[in-house]
C-alpha cells in the first residue's frame, strides 16, 4: 500500500492506495486542492485497468484542478466534456467551505462517499452517505444534482473506489472502525479501512479527511 497525508486549509487528510497486482500504475486518482475559503476533494476511478484507465483518471484530475473554483456540478460537466475521447471515469467530488461550515458533494458512478459526524442533533444523523448517480463521466452523464450538508469540527469524510467493499458504508454504528478509533488520524483510519475492506481484485483507493473547522 502507498500512503500520503497532509493538512490543507480546513482539513487534515490522508490517502491510501493499492495497485492491482500485475499492473504498473493505479488507475484510481485523487485531488486535494486548497480554495480561498476551503478545499476541494475528489476521487476518480478510470474505467478498467492499465494505461488507458490511468490516462483518463489523470486527465480528470488535471481538469478538476484547472477549474477548482467552479461549483461541483460544473466541475463534473467540464470533466465530461474533456474526457469524451477517453474510456471515461467514475468520480466523487466534495467542496468544503470553512466560512459557512458546509460541504457540497456529488458522485457519478461507484466511488462511495461517507460523512461521519462528530457531533449530532435530532435534526442531523450520525452518518450521511453520498447520493450516487449511475453513469460514466466522458461517456454517459446523468442529470447532475449536488447535495449540500453541514459539517462541524471533527467530522470525517471518506471516499473509496470500487476496489473497496461497499459494506464499510453500512457497517453497524457501534462497531464501525471510524467510531471505534476516533482518536486515530486520517492516515491510520484510511489504512485500516483499506486493510479491512479491500477486495484485492481491483485497484483501490481510500481518502479520509477530518474537518478542523477553520480555513487558515
Amino acid at each position: 500500500m502507498d500512503t500520503v497525508s497532509g493538512t490543507c486549509r480546513c482539513i487534515d487528510w490522508a490517502v491510501v492506495t493499492k495497485t492491482l497486482p500485475g499492473q504498473v500504475e493505479c488507475g484510481d486518482r485523487y485531488l486535494v486542492h486548497p480554495l480561498p475559503q476551503g478545499v476541494l476533494l475528489a476521487v476518480v476511478d478510470g474505467l478498467g485497468h492499465g494505461e488507458e484507465a490511468v490516462a483518463a483518471a489523470t486527465l480528470a484530475i488535471a481538469t478538476l484542478q484547472a477549474y477548482a473554483q467552479e461549483p461541483v456540478v460544473q466541475l463534473v460537466q467540464c470533466c465530461h466534456d474533456r474526457l469524451r475521447s477517453t474510456r471515461g471515469v467514475v468520480m466523487s467530488v466534495a467542496s468544503i467551505r470553512g466560512q459557512d461550515s458546509s460541504m457540497t458533494w456529488i458522485g457519478i458512478g461507484d466511488v462511495e462517499g461517507l460523512l461521519m459526524h462528530a457531533v449530532t442533533s435530532r435534526a442531523q444523523p450520525l452518518r450521511e452517505s453520498l447520493p450516487l448517480r449511475g453513469g460514466v463521466v466522458g461517456y454517459q452523464l446523468p442529470p447532475l444534482r449536488a447535495t449540500t450538508v453541514t459539517v462541524t469540527p471533527g467530522d470525517l469524510l471518506v471516499f473509496a473506489t470500487d476496489g473497496v467493499r461497499t459494506s464499510f458504508v453500512q457497517e453497524p454504528l457501534l462497531s464501525h472502525p471510524l467510531l471505534r478509533q476516533v482518536s486515530d488520524g486520517p492516515q491510520q483510519l484510511a489504512s485500516q479501512l483499506l486493510e479491512s475492506y479491500g477486495k484485492g481484485t481491483d485497484d483501490a483507493l481510500v481518502l479520509v479527511a477530518r474537518y478542523r473547522g477553520d480555513a487558515g
